[in-house]
């Protein structure tokens, strides 16, 4: 079988499983079952089970930003459009951070904090790079600064929400406050 169907054996069958059993309950020999490929296999590809991760949330983050990004809905101005593309990417990083990797990983993974701030700064970079194709930031690239400046503020309070909130309505009442009285700061310093 060719490289790269490999590795996206292994992918599929590793997210399959990590939605079904969760990350923890989920061992590379069972990935590798899952996949038909030796365990060794496995490690010829990724150095670990958090590079497999990695890989499955790097994936959905970027085909889920693209689609947000693609949607060409109308706004009043330049600041509401980016207020709501920023929600919308937080939205989506909270569901990353909440549903993907959860609190079992934090809890049970002693490489968890390294992990997430990798995650955080691959987000970063993807998210920046994606932004800087929008006619707002395309077309003037002295705004660069002050997007990397939103992206970032707006990555960290979102990713404090993942792992500080009790409940779902924590989580509600946390991106209603951000929205209105946090956001509307952000970007105007960013544009």
């Amino acid at each position: 079988m060719e490289p790269e169907k490999i590795k996206e054996s292994i992918v599929r069958s590793a997210k399959e499983l990590f939605r079904k059993y969760g990350y923890h309950k989920t061992s590379v020999n069972e990935i590798a079952k899952k996949a038909r490929v030796a365990k060794a296999t496995i490690y010829k590809y990724f150095e670990s089970k958090e590079q497999i991760l990695d890989a499955i949330l790097m994936d959905y983050l970027n085909v889920n930003l693209r689609e947000i990004l693609s949607n060409k809905a109308q706004h009043s101005n330049e600041v509401e459009h980016l207020k709501a593309l920023v929600m919308k990417t937080c939205r989506l990083t909270f569901t990353v951070c909440n549903e993907f990797i959860g609190w079992d990983f934090v809890r049970e993974n002693a490489n968890s904090q390294e992990f997430l701030k990798h995650l955080s700064d691959q987000l970063e970079a993807l998210l920046l790079s994606a932004y800087l194709e929008l006619d707002h930031f395309k077309n003037n690239p002295s705004r660069r600064d002050g997007l990397a400046f939103l992206l970032k503020a707006s990555k960290s309070i979102v990713f404090s929400f993942a792992f500080t909130s009790v409940s779902d309505s924590d989580v509600r009442k946390n991106f209603v406050a951000f929205q209105n009285e946090i956001l509307p700061y952000l970007v105007k310093a960013a544009i």
